[in-house]
């Protein structure tokens, strides 16, 4: 043989002590040669198992719809308290006096105002007390001036000449026309 190396050595002790043994033992069954034919050992047969069933998942759970949603009501506010506006100031002007018209119809003065032209010249005498007072009683002083007024101006007679004598034959009736009396436009 060719040189030995001390591997080769030492596996080969070792075989051989393995051999050594084998031999010594008796009692030591020897390996028997499976039998022939004999499938490989293989590791025993359960029952084949059963496949599985495929996965099924629940069912959604059923649809709830979500409830309405109502805004809250809008806050409302109560309007501020607003103090009152304080009164306008008092006119500098006074208002203009209301349209003064006669309370009686004025036919009734026609015959006074007749006899107050007829009077333009001569004066005033008792035939205007008697034909003016008894109309001009029941009106108020003012009213008295306005009916002459009214009167003179339907007659279209000059109201400047006869106004002076009819503030006389008011006064003589006992009414008291009001101090610096014109009569309106």
């Amino acid at each position: 043989m060719g040189k030995c190396s001390l591997p080769n050595l030492i596996l080969l002790l070792l075989n051989l002590g393995a051999l050594l043994t084998c031999l010594a033992c008796p009692e030591c069954p020897l390996p028997t040669p499976p039998p022939p034919n004999c499938p490989p050992n293989l590791p025993p047969k359960h029952p084949p198992t059963p496949p599985k069933p495929p996965v099924v998942n629940p069912p959604p759970p059923p649809y709830h719809p979500k409830p309405p949603l109502y805004p809250s009501p809008p806050v409302v506010k109560p309007p501020p308290v607003e103090t009152p506006c304080p009164p306008p100031p008092p006119s500098p002007y006074p208002p203009p006096p209301a349209k003064q018209t006669c309370p009686i119809d004025t036919l009734k003065l026609g015959a006074c105002v007749d006899v107050l032209g007829g009077l333009v010249h001569v004066g005033i005498g008792s035939s205007a007390k008697k034909t003016c007072c008894p109309v001009l009683q029941g009106l108020l002083d003012l009213d008295a001036a306005i009916c002459l007024c009214t009167t003179i101006k339907a007659k279209l007679l000059n109201i400047n000449v006869l106004i002076p004598i009819a503030l006389q034959v008011l006064v003589d009736c006992g009414k008291t026309p009001p101090p610096g009396f014109q009569c309106p436009a």
